[in-house]
């Protein structure tokens, strides 16, 4: 088996977010790719396998266990595909767990449609202040027009806003604490953000300690979701093109971009990005 580890959401080495992309022949049990993610130690690798119809099979494993969707390692995994020379640009079908997935390869940048966007319901008044404490904050540092709601492209998390850039990095999380407010919701991990300025559109910081993920520095699938959020309070335009960065408290601000339609035939929203090989290794 063939293994890569790429940076995804980056346009040059060590940057973005790494994911591990396994490439394996015949048949490779659960467990085995449980144990090769582990070994990796990356928040999520996926495991991929083009089919003859230019189709391409994909599931992703966390060192804990399987998750049904990780947009990161989706684009890295289109990407090295791209750049094996395994696909071309244009637009393919990625088949998952969380459903069939249209995804469009131009030049560098892959673009991937989200699942159809859900909003999964509000946080309650009296929740919020056990989700703000669990990261050294109170109350007063929520914008006043903005709540915390749970929202979904693929993974449910809650779309936690905070009043600025400065209470984003000064946020310390519990871990004990934000894994079972996860467990308690039913959702992946909390998606913390602030509204950005001319620069971008939003900065965000993701953790999933419920799935050993600490903090994570780029999530496509949680960005996507903030998409939504945005747009439905009125923050973002269908057919605007939105730039978020994440992970700069890490030290590798990772570049996630989306857009978003509505049209007849519902709300779409796509999730891009660059991704670059940082290394390559064999299975033994």
């Amino acid at each position: 088996m063939k293994i890569y580890v790429m940076d995804a959401f980056a346009a040059k080495l060590f940057g973005g977010n790494q994911a591990g992309v396994a490439l394996p022949e015949g048949d490779v049990s659960d467990e085995t790719m449980r144990l090769i993610a582990a070994e990796l130690k990356h928040s999520e690798t996926a495991f991929v396998r083009p089919r003859a119809d230019g189709s391409v099979d994909l599931r992703y494993f966390t060192p804990a266990g399987e998750v049904e969707l990780c947009g990161h390692a989706t684009i890295a995994g289109f990407a090295l595909l791209r750049r094996l020379g395994l696909l071309a640009d244009g637009r393919h079908v990625a088949h998952t767990k969380a459903g069939d997935l249209q995804i469009s390869v131009d030049g560098d940048v892959v673009w991937m449609d989200m699942a159809p966007p859900r909003w999964l319901g509000e946080l309650t008044r009296v929740e919020w202040e056990p989700l703000y404490r669990a990261f050294g904050l109170t109350g007063a540092d929520r914008p006043r027009d903005l709540t915390p709601q749970i929202v979904s492209t693929g993974l449910a998390d809650i779309m936690m806003p905070v009043r600025d850039r400065e209470t984003l990095l000064r946020a310390r999380q519990n871990e004990t604490l934000v894994a079972e407010l996860s467990r308690r919701q039913k959702v992946t991990g909390v998606h913390m953000f602030c509204l950005g300025d001319k620069t971008c559109t939003a900065w965000c910081s993701n953790f999933a300690p419920l799935y050993d993920i600490p903090e994570e520095c780029a999530t496509g699938t949680s960005n996507g979701a903030l998409t939504y959020y945005l747009y439905r309070r009125g923050l973002t335009a269908a057919g605007a093109e939105n730039r978020f960065v994440q992970g700069e408290k890490m030290g590798k601000p990772s570049e996630i971009l989306s857009r978003l339609t509505d049209g007849g035939d519902g709300v779409k929203v796509q999730v891009g990005g660059r991704a670059v090989l940082a290394l390559r290794c064999e299975l033994l």
